[in-house]
């Protein structure tokens, strides 16, 4: 009998998902709530709210589903995955314990910190006046982040005095960002490259996917305000003797401090680091698949993607890892479960946004879409919809992603924007220099 999976979400990250679990070859039948025009392609969306757990559970109960993934942050940081767990429903992701690690970075820091893994000296303030007190005695530049989620928005590098007080105030006085930016974090600016690593984990046994790295910023150049992600290539070639600090240094380490203070884990923890020059530090936490990073992570997988996810949400990871068979000669030697990717290929994400993101943007725009969607390049809706005449129309400030997949980074760009290029809407703006760190 095949497995019935429910995905939770509406953006790319989601449709990244349900792309990924329909080519496993046990079948499965997918629904996808609320979705988007893309996951309708081979899920069933579901017409609910999805804070409104008690509805989730009763249609998980009515649909016999075998498994719930949970996409977004907002879902896990208000504790879904403890109401699916107490009835007896298989989930892939945290409880609010776990997601608090993504939703209090100051409690994140705090984890850290008794694990000893290195990241950003800080401070934390819940008061405009004392935080500019101290922005008076710290280095610039300077990074502010709201505490709570953000939506991947609540962080800023300041170069100045003036770029971090319009910050504070917006987080602190204004309320910019809600409940999320009540109390900021000033943290000591880090200097190197960016790297994202996802774990899967069962809160026992884990396994590393390939190693991707994100564009944040809206411009070129990486100048601009911070997004939720504007692109995103995998994976990042590494020095061979990274491979392995990262794993003792970071990942052992932090899932020992989560195993200590009796907070259970399940799904996939984000890390984002930055590689400086004494070596990998923590800047921030996800609690859930990161989004662009998604969908250039999974197409790499070599394994059934609905197999990792059901194994690690049943707590039989291990026997699942014991499974993969290592092939490619340039796999790292010190990444557990390098064998679940394949390091032979490249694939490069180019998000197409609207004018106006990550501020006031307008929707309701129709979308032209390329007609090349194979296996080396493909589309992922991510702010999209259908209008009342059922055509596709814009409906976010990230609206899609073009994918490209290659055996080398530059033919996995020239797919990406080649799909990119073909598809029109009012508004669209993208990046020309997605995927330029990784051909250094």
């Amino acid at each position: 009998m095949s497995r019935r999976v429910l995905v939770v979400g509406s953006g790319g990250r989601e449709h990244a998902i349900i792309r990924q679990l329909a080519i496993s070859e046990q079948k499965p039948i997918l629904f996808c709530l609320p979705g988007n025009p893309g996951t309708a392609q081979s899920a069933t969306n579901v017409d609910l709210d999805m804070m409104d757990f008690d509805a989730v559970v009763s249609f998980c109960k009515s649909e016999a589903i075998d498994l719930v993934i949970i996409g977004p942050e907002d879902p896990l940081i208000k504790g879904m995955g403890d109401n699916l767990h107490k009835e007896g429903i298989n989930v892939f992701g945290p409880g609010a314990m776990g997601a608090r690690l993504e939703g209090d970075k100051e409690f994140s820091k705090e984890v850290l910190a008794s694990a000893g893994v290195p990241t950003a000296r800080y401070q934390a303030f819940s008061s405009s006046h004392a935080a500019l007190k101290h922005l008076d005695t710290v280095t610039l530049p300077v990074v502010i982040k709201a505490c709570g989620a953000a939506q991947g928005k609540g962080v800023a590098v300041c170069s100045n005095r003036e770029e971090a007080e319009v910050f504070i105030r917006s987080c602190l006085d204004d309320q910019q960002f809600g409940g999320a930016g009540l109390r900021i974090l000033m943290e000591e600016c880090l200097f190197g490259p960016e790297l994202s690593v996802l774990i899967v984990t069962d809160g026992q046994d884990y396994c590393l996917l390939a190693p991707s790295r994100d564009h944040k910023r809206i411009g070129e150049g990486d100048v601009g305000p911070n997004t939720g992600g504007m692109g995103a290539f995998a994976p990042v070639n590494l020095d061979p003797e990274m491979y392995g600090e990262i794993d003792t240094r970071i990942v052992l380490p932090v899932l020992a401090e989560l195993r200590r203070r009796d907070i259970p884990y399940c799904g996939v923890l984000y890390v984002g680091l930055m590689l400086t020059e004494s070596g990998p530090q923590v800047l921030e936490f996800n609690t859930r698949f990161g989004d662009p990073e998604t969908q250039v992570v999974l197409p790499l997988l070599r394994v059934d993607f609905l197999e990792m996810c059901y194994s690690t949400a049943t707590g039989r990871l291990s026997d699942f890892l014991q499974g993969i068979h290592e092939v490619d000669e340039v796999m790292p030697n010190n990444w557990p479960g390098a064998g679940a990717s394949s390091w032979l290929r490249k694939a490069v994400v180019v998000v197409g946004a609207s004018d106006g993101y990550p501020g006031q943007y307008i929707k309701g725009r129709p979308i032209e879409l390329p007609q090349c969607n194979g296996d080396d390049c493909w589309v992922i809706h991510a702010g999209t919809t259908l209008d009342d005449g059922g055509k596709l129309v814009t409906d976010g400030g990230r609206v899609l992603g073009a994918v490209g997949s290659g055996l080398t980074l530059s033919l996995a760009k020239e797919s990406a924007y080649k799909m990119l290029d073909s598809t029109h809407f009012e508004g669209l703006i993208y990046r020309r220099d997605i995927g330029i760190s990784g051909e250094k």
